[in-house]
């Protein structure tokens, strides 16, 4: 035993001797047991809220409570109002503007009253007194089991669920208005009358239309096209479409980029849809539709940099990282007699993310 002269505590001193231990090879060693362990302090006093001594301030608290998911559904309801009232079809930017701001503005009420309403109701409301909850094995017997049940309808009666009927009502309205806007939003993925697939694979790219830059609309020649440069390009006469131009940029934008013509790893049926190093491929990430705008001159790697796909421009912009499930569409380039830098033809599978074609 070793006296502590300080303070008079008390050690328990384990030493176990290595003499004892010379066959089996274990080092001896010292173990300190305190004698004088901290106690276990407890709960501070319970300090009762106003809520728990004013009736009227209860009552209060239950009316903001349900007023607050009464303004969730409004705004639910809201966001889908203005999701009719703003329609975005016909590629209008004011009506883009509006809609996204009221409908975001509705949405945000309707997650801003379920929040706060659940946390003044928790706060303010529900049983506040500190318990103790031992850990028990992952499976019990029936006893244990029955104890639980027991946990949670007394869960229940503490926190007013199933007695305060016009919160809990309230609550369930909200929780049932809050994904409605999100399902209404669902309808302008794509007309519900048309294949996604077709009309992702069809662009206003085609025979003979000439390259141009984004956003001026410059035709690009071949000899403007250096090596290791990178051109954002749109298909000549967009800027002058008067409605769905928005839709049609979406899906025509490419990334067109030079390089050393023996850099480029080509399949026997793509030979031809480059032009002396030049390639065009979509920008639009096969992932989730990300915009891939970044270009890696030394390593020919484009990457996304939302999800971090990244593509192999050298081997017909194949996956080599990330989230994304298949290349970049490519479309085929040549050059016409004025030395403009033109599409063979449209692209030959869907722009945009994968999950559209399991649409179809």
């Amino acid at each position: 035993m070793a006296q502590d002269a300080k303070n008079g505590s008390t050690d328990a001193v384990v030493a176990a001797s290595g003499a004892g231990h010379a066959d089996d090879g274990l080092s001896a060693g010292t173990a300190v047991i305190p004698a004088d362990a901290i106690p276990n302090p407890g709960h501070p006093p319970h300090r009762k809220r106003v809520t728990d001594t004013n009736p009227k301030k209860e009552k209060r608290a239950e009316r903001t409570v349900f007023t607050l998911f009464f303004l969730s559904i409004i705004g639910s309801i809201g966001a889908i109002a203005a999701y009719i009232a703003f329609p975005i079809e016909n590629g209008n930017h004011e009506m883009v503007r509006m809609s996204t701001l009221f409908v975001g503005l509705g949405m945000a009420l309707a997650l801003f009253g379920i929040g706060v309403a659940a946390i003044h109701w928790g706060k303010a409301l529900m049983n506040d007194k500190e318990g103790i909850d031992e850990r028990h094995p992952v499976r019990g017997d029936d006893a244990t089991r029955e104890e639980a049940a027991e946990i949670f309808h007394l869960a229940n009666e503490e926190s007013g669920f199933g007695r305060r009927t016009l919160i809990r009502n309230s609550l369930i309205g909200a929780l049932v208005a809050f994904p409605l806007p999100g399902v209404v939003l669902l309808r302008s993925l794509a007309p519900h009358d048309q294949d996604p697939v077709a009309l992702l694979k069809e662009t206003m790219w085609d025979k003979g239309v000439r390259l141009t830059r984004d956003p001026s609309g410059t035709p690009i020649k071949a000899s403007d096209v250096t090596i290791g440069s990178v051109f954002h390009v749109i298909p000549e006469g967009l800027n002058e479409l008067e409605h769905d131009k928005l839709n049609a940029k979406a899906k025509a934008i490419v990334l067109l980029m030079r390089l050393k013509p023996e850099d480029l790893i080509e399949d026997e049926n793509r030979k031809g849809w480059s032009y002396d190093g030049i390639v065009a491929y979509s920008k639009v990430c096969t992932h989730v539709g990300c915009p891939v705008a970044l270009y890696e001159q030394q390593t020919h790697h484009l990457l996304c940099p939302c999800h971090q796909s990244q593509f192999d421009v050298t081997r017909h912009c194949e996956v080599i990282f990330g989230p994304a499930k298949r290349p970049l569409p490519q479309l085929p380039i040549t050059v016409n007699d004025e030395g403009y830098l033109v599409a063979q033809s449209d692209f030959t599978e869907p722009v945009g993310p994968s999950f559209w074609e399991r649409l179809s």
